[in-house]
Order: C-alpha cells, then structure tokens, then sequence
C-alpha cells in the first residue's frame, strides 16, 4: 500500500477487530466505507469476507478501491496481469511533460524514473476499454512509484536531497487482489452518504485543513492524465486551490459531518478521529447521540512518518521542531444494538459512554 497521511495500517486489526465484534454480534456482512483514501481498510474487510462499498471524491482514491475492493482476482488473476506488466516494463522510456514538472522542475522522482513512469502511463492508456483492468495497472504503477518517491510521505514538498529509494529502479507488480466482488465509487461524501446502504458505515473523515489533493496530487495527475496547468514549488494541480471540501474548514467541517451522519441508512456507525482534528471527542460524541448508545475507544498511536522524519518547507529544506510525535487515536461506535453496547463495555479501550435518550 501507499505511503499515505492519516493511513490505518498500523491500527488495521483493532479497526477490523471492531467491525468483526458487530457482526459476530449482530450478522452484519456488509460495510460502507465513505472516505475510503488508500483503501486499506476496504481491502482489509473484504479479506474478511464483508461485502465492501468504497467511496471517495479523489479519482486517485477511487481507482486505488476499484483495484483493491472491486475488482475480483478471480477475473484479473496474477498471471493474466503479471503478463501484462511484463510486457509494460519493455516500454521505452518517453520523457516529456511528468517527467520536466514532476522530475525537473519539482523533484519527486529521478528522472530516469520519471521517464518510465511516463512512458508506462501512456501504455495503459491501450487497456482503457476495461476500467477494472486500467485500475489494477494504474495500481500497480502508483505502488510502484511510490516506493522510489523522494518524500516525506506528502507531496505538499519533496526533499532537498534524494531519498536513497529514489535511486531503485522502478518496477511493476501484481497488486494485492482479492477474491470476490466489492463496489468503487467516486463521489462527495455528502452526495453519497444517502444513497448508499449497509449494515455498517465506517467515517473516517479528513481531519484538518490538508486536503489530500493536495497532499497526494501527483497520483491525482498520474491517475486522470490531463496534463494539468501547476503552481508553486512543489507543482499542485491548480485545480487543488479550487476543488475545496468542508471537511478541510473548520468553520464548515461540524455543519459537513452532521449532514453525512443525517442521511446514513446503516444499523451501526464506526467513526475513526484522533486528537488532532476540527473534532473534540465529545462533539463527534454529541453528532452521534441520535444513533443511540455510543462508546468512545482509544489507543495512543504513532504520528505518520512525515511527522517522524521532520518539517519541510516547498524547497525541500528541513525547518522548525516537531511538538510531538504521537497522538491517541479514537474508535466511536454508535448503534441501536444493546448486545453490541454491553460488549465494548468489556473493551479496555473504553474511554466514554453515552445512552441513548431514545430507543
């Protein structure tokens, strides 16, 4: 999987864990992932047999669901893949315009790599006529890109000096499919939390003023290809400072998130936030007291890697002092269920209860 800010990986199996102790309890099989990002958790659900539907606004994000949620290894099995990622790595190297903004004018690959990735990229274009398949290439080559970026984890800046990944070369792999069927797809949360149904939501909103546009547009570029007018130093797509979302303000953020929660047609919500967000726990509390009983969980947790590493200005120069370098993560399930409430009261993660006012 991607380097990726806010990722779950290391939270994955108390998340999953979470989720499994409401089906055990109550047969719930299908889960909504409304913000699905990286799509590690989608991934990590359907590997335990829930029926996932991935939902995000960033057409990165959602092709990243459609390879590791929707599509089906079954249909798209490693050998019919690996063959053509083979015959993709024979692709001469195409420098052209990834490679002078992407490479030269801003440096988040060597060029050689940038060079490959962009030959590559106009390569899958041949496999446009099935979606699933272009994603699962295009998956292939974000994770592959990925692993020889020069950055701190973020494309908001890259680094002064080559990270020594940057030096590998680049090399295509079978993605980490999963048998079985899922949904991907590509909407504001806003717009699909009342058009989607399951027996779970699983929230787990942006938490600050980063957008992750921002934060990871070369995938959106390399993912759209559209060849996008940049800006600044760090060469955003432009259309970062116009594609907003009010999660990302924390004037419209609360507003936002009591809008999603009002439309949810599920039995149960798990909603993911840390201590760092717009969000103090006992709003996110407050939002969910209509869904019934609500227990707040929480674990202290490692910042991401960027905050580890240090802070860096748009010219790759490392600057300022990191204040911090782990926060508490927290895990808030609202349900109807009583069966479901005594058992995370057995939970030691238990921080917070609510009761419901209204059964």
């Amino acid at each position: 999987m991607i380097k990726y800010i806010g990722s779950k990986r290391a939270l994955l199996p108390w998340i999953v864990e979470t989720i499994e102790t409401i089906r055990r309890l109550e047969k719930a099989q299908s889960v909504v992932d409304l913000f699905s990002g990286s799509a590690r958790v989608g991934h990590a659900l359907k590997a335990r047999g829930f029926q996932v539907t991935a939902n995000d606004v960033n057409t990165y994000a959602f092709v990243l669901a459609q390879a590791l949620v929707e599509a089906d290894a079954r249909v798209y099995p490693q050998g019919r893949i690996a063959r053509i990622l083979h015959e993709l790595m024979q692709v001469a190297p195409a420098p052209g315009w990834f490679t002078r903004v992407y490479c030269e004018e801003a440096r988040y690959f060597q060029p050689n790599n940038g060079a490959r990735i962009e030959a590559i990229r106009e390569a899958i274009e041949a496999h446009a006529d099935d979606p699933l398949l272009k994603a699962i290439l295009l998956t292939s080559l974000i994770l592959a890109a990925d692993k020889v970026d020069s950055t701190t984890g973020v494309q908001m800046a890259y680094l002064k000096r080559w990270a020594p990944r940057a030096y590998n070369p680049l090399r295509l792999e079978y993605p980490p499919l999963l048998a079985g069927r899922g949904q991907a797809f590509l909407g504001d949360a806003l717009e699909m939390a009342g058009k989607l149904e399951a027996d779970i939501f699983y929230l787990d909103p942006p938490y600050n003023q980063h957008s992750y546009l921002g934060n990871y547009h070369v995938w959106e570029t390399l993912v759209r290809w559209d060849h996008p007018q940049t800006y600044g130093v760090a060469q955003k797509r432009m259309d970062v400072q116009e594609r907003k979302s009010p999660f990302n303000s924390k004037r419209e953020a609360k507003d936002a998130m009591i809008a999603v929660l009002s439309q949810i047609k599920a039995h149960h919500v798990v909603v993911s936030f840390n201590d760092e967000g717009f969000f103090s726990a006992e709003e996110i509390e407050w939002m969910l007291k209509e869904w019934g009983y609500v227990v707040r969980l929480t674990r202290p947790h490692q910042r991401y890697v960027g905050a580890r590493i240090g802070i860096y200005n748009p010219q790759g120069e490392k600057v300022g002092r990191i204040s911090h370098t782990e926060n508490h993560e927290f895990l808030f399930v609202a349900t109807h269920s009583q069966k479901v409430h005594r058992a995370f009261l057995e939970q030691p993660e238990v921080l917070a209860i609510s009761q419901p006012t209204l059964l």
